[in-house]
């Protein structure tokens, strides 16, 4: 491996040793005090390293800023990761393996997992290289601590070398983006940049900006419940009645069996009985008016159910949750552009990739920051087959030391 690498690993190797998974059913924010003692620590940990102007601010948003060194009028760039891991899997205790020079087979990890490059083809561009896992008990943590670790060495390259010039560049660090929640409180206008990036992509190459159109959508139905053996015509089995709710869903636009810019309708929780069954929903689509088109169908199936078992036997809440950020992104073709000769100067090919999901640079880009998305290295995150690959690690820090020198040493248009 190379010194790099090393760097890179020991880092992230002490970052994953917190578990800072977020809390959705949390009224705080951050969710968690977990995330605050993170918070705590990893400014001290940026302190130590020779970082300076961090901030941490009463909801756990951890900043600091490398100002400019050149007279050069050049925008300020900012580079954000989230500070949590999912809540969907065990983040305690995990215990990272490092599987050199990896060959081609199978990764057998403790409670039956196996990373086997016929479930996950992926793993054979991998051959040769490291992969870091868990041991199989836990989630590895690199969305995002890998995102972290990579923003940290790059800006470490310019605290170690002040002679090599550069523009304002702030990072931020936040807690709860797997819940929906990473900038509820992040003031765009303190940050004060002009453009940014979020560290949370996947694939050695991966960058996006445009992701999905959500909706959440809760799904209340009351039955009435008798003694079965007399319900002939009086039983109202909520049940069996969300059951047929999702019947008429689309059978095969679910996330099992979509990918690209195909949406879906996710069915996230079910629970109930004969007399009250609640589902949850999410709604997920790239195209604005396929999306609009989506909820409309979870309005009709709404009414038609309760034109047949009375109304108000199905009740329907759904809330938007974010937008696709690709039409703010596309108002600033420069940030598209310096990100891709970043990473080609890197010495990998873009793969330019739409986000089936939401980054915190979502929400961002629709307060008046662009904020596209770049890759971490890893893949498989939300539970125990989670992978990062050290190689691919050192390219994203390095794509990030490249967006900086461009920036600051390139005339490009002011954002």
């Amino acid at each position: 491996m190379t010194k790099l690498q090393n760097k890179i690993i020991d880092i992230f190797f002490d970052l994953i040793r917190f578990d800072t998974a977020s809390d959705p059913y949390s009224k705080s924010f951050p969710s968690t005090e977990a995330l605050s003692n993170f918070a705590e620590y990893l400014a001290g940990k940026l302190a130590s390293m020779g970082f300076e102007n961090i901030r941490i601010d009463d909801h756990s948003y951890v900043t600091a800023f490398l100002p400019s060194n050149t007279d050069k009028d050049c925008p300020a760039v900012g580079f954000i990761a989230h500070t949590d891991t999912s809540p969907d899997y065990n983040g305690k205790m995990i215990k990272p393996l490092i599987h050199e020079n990896y060959d081609g087979k199978d990764i057998v990890l403790k409670n039956g997992v196996i990373l086997s490059p016929d479930e996950f083809p992926f793993m054979k561009n991998y051959i040769g290289q490291s992969i870091i896992t868990s041991d199989g008990t836990t989630l590895l943590g690199a969305d995002d601590k890998a995102g972290i670790t990579e923003i940290i060495c790059a800006l470490k390259y310019f605290i170690d070398n002040p002679q090599i010039k550069h523009g304002n560049v702030k990072i931020a660090f936040t807690p709860d983006e797997e819940i929906g929640r990473g900038v509820d409180f992040f003031s765009t206008e303190d940050f004060a940049c002009d453009l940014a990036y979020t560290i949370d992509g996947g694939e050695l190459g991966e960058f996006s900006y445009e992701n999905f159109n959500a909706a959440h959508a809760n799904v209340l139905i009351k039955g009435k419940n008798v003694h079965p053996g007399s319900a002939k015509g009086i039983m109202k089995n909520s049940a069996l009645i969300a059951c047929e709710f999702v019947s008429m869903l689309p059978e095969k636009e679910t996330p099992a069996k979509t990918d690209g810019y195909e949406g879906f309708f996710h069915l996230c929780d079910f629970k109930g009985n004969v007399s009250e069954t609640k589902l949850e929903f999410i709604i997920r689509d790239f195209d604005k008016i396929s999306f609009e088109n989506r909820k409309e169908l979870m309005k009709k199936i709404t009414a038609d159910l309760n034109k047949k078992y009375g109304e108000n036997t199905v009740v329907l809440e759904m809330d938007d949750s974010y937008y696709n950020m690709k039409e703010i992104i596309d108002k600033y073709p420069s940030v598209k552009d310096i990100a891709v000769e970043a990473i080609r100067l890197a010495g990998v090919e873009p793969k330019i990739l739409p986000t089936r999901g939401g980054t915190d640079g979502c929400w961002l880009s629709f307060d008046g920051l662009p904020c596209p998305n770049i890759f971490t290295g890893g893949h498989n995150f939300h539970g125990p087959y989670e992978l990062v690959v050290p190689e691919s690690m050192e390219k994203a820090v390095r794509t990030i030391i490249n967006i900086i020198l461009i920036i600051g040493g390139n005339e490009y248009e002011k954002l």
